[in-house]
Parts: structure tokens; sequence; C-alpha cells
């Protein structure tokens, strides 16, 4: 009996320790997916963007969402407020968000979400991932590396759109406008179901920057990139508890790129 429930006891810890792996091989990535990333007519000018919290390359679960702090572009004409643009939605049975914007002018239009804070008991930090996607408007190619003035943020270094899968991204992370030496980047390719990592390594993709907190990754697969630079928030943030917890400030961007056919 006491050997049965020592093996016991073995198996729940080693059951315990793989349920912590899965949760570390789980990468939260917010979503901020426009249908096009190219606008070149009238025609197609009514984009729609989808708004998950979740994890791109296992293709969930997601995480509940509740109203984000701010939804916006940034566009030729200048910073205009999309918050009341965003209408409810659901994914795997969890709260998210989409919205219709017609691009209306030539020039590119970067698209930026705040989230609302999301606290992750596993980890014990409240996430916010502030998050932005370019879209090209009728092939103007101008605007596409301007600053939203995030917390955190990606500045690209190579134009977001147009890109043929192989080509190289590369961009730097900023903090409060200055570049974060050494950062660790997390990427993921947003899988459509074609495709099964062969171990939890395959699943998130992690570079550092350099000095200057430039980075750079070759996209090997026709689709969705998202690149996702995981900062200690300025101060800690009350959890629903009303406890004192750390901020993971995630300064994202998603890129996409397409076969050379």
């Amino acid at each position: 009996m006491r050997q049965d429930s020592h093996l016991r006891s073995v198996s729940q810890t080693l059951g315990f320790l793989s349920f912590l792996v899965c949760l570390q091989a789980q990468a939260h990535f917010q979503e901020l997916i426009p249908s096009t990333d190219i606008v070149t007519s009238e025609d197609e000018s009514r984009i729609e963007l989808e708004m998950t919290f979740t994890h791109p390359m296992e293709g969930g679960p997601a995480m509940p969402m509740d109203q984000p702090a701010g939804f916006g572009v940034l566009s030729p004409s200048g910073r205009e407020d999309l918050l009341s643009s965003l209408r409810p939605r659901t994914r795997d049975g969890q709260s998210a968000y989409g919205a219709e914007y017609r691009i209306k002018q030539p020039g590119d239009h970067v698209f930026h979400l705040e989230p609302a804070p999301y606290w992750e008991p596993a980890e014990g930090v409240m996430i916010i991932h502030h998050t932005k996607v370019v879209v090209d408007g009728f092939g103007a190619g101008e605007g596409w590396d301007a600053e939203v003035g995030f917390p955190v943020e990606i500045t690209p270094l190579v134009r977001p759109y147009g890109l043929w899968t192989g080509n190289l991204f590369r961009g730097i992370v900023k903090q409060g406008g200055t570049p974060v030496p050494f950062a660790e980047v997390e990427i993921e390719w947003r899988n459509d179901g074609s495709l099964k990592p062969p171990a939890d390594a395959f699943i998130t993709q992690v570079v550092k920057a350099d000095s200057n907190g430039v980075f750079g990754y070759v996209m090997p697969k026709a689709g969705w990139w998202g690149f996702a630079a995981l900062l200690k928030g300025d101060r800690p943030m009350k959890n629903p508890a009303g406890e004192d917890v750390p901020v993971e400030a995630g300064a994202l961007m998603w890129v996409r790129v397409t076969d050379m056919k």
C-alpha cells in the first residue's frame, strides 16, 4: 500500500510538471488581423479586422477579452479613434472583437489596439499586449514605419507588407521611445490548421535583439506572423484579488508573407 501511494504521488507530480511545461509552451499573443494587408482598388477598400487573444501556432484556445482600452488607426489624415466601431464576437466560446474600416485614401494605415489588462494566474502577471498591423492603401508605400507611441512598441525596419516567403523581417524593440538592448522577442505563425509542430520547441520561435534593440527573423511559411517583445511594465497593477502584481507589457506586430508562385 505504501509503495502504491508513493507511485501515485510520483505520477501526480509528473502530471503537474507536464501541466507546467504545457503552460510554458503556450505563448499568449494578441491578434489584430485584417482581411488584407494591401488595398489596391476601391472595390476592396472595406476591410475587416479580427481581434482575439489566443495561442496562434496551436490554433487556440482563445482567452476572454474585456472591452479594449483603445483601438484606432494612424493614417495620412492623422489619428482616428475607432473604439466605437468595435463589435463583440466569440472565439472558442470566449469573448473577442471585430471591426470594419474603409480605406479612403492612399497611404499606409497603422491599426493599433490596446486591450484591457488580462490576469494570468499561472504566471502571476497582468498582461497588456500593445498590438499593431499595417495596411497599405492604394500603393502609396508611405507611413509604414510610423510609431503609435505605445509604452512598448516594435518599429519596423522592413516594410511590413508585400513580403515573400523567406524574406527577413527586422524591427527595433522600444520602451518609452528608447531602444531596449537584448530584448527577447517571441515569434509565432498563425496556424491555419495545416501544420502540426513536431515538438513544443517549434511552437514559439525566440530571438534576441542586439545591443541597439534590433532583431531579425526570416519567415519560412506563408501567412501571418506575430512578433512579440515581452517587457516588464513600468509599475505593478492590481489583480482581481486586489493584490499588486507585475505587468507583462508586450509590444506586438503582425506581418503577412506570401508564397512566390
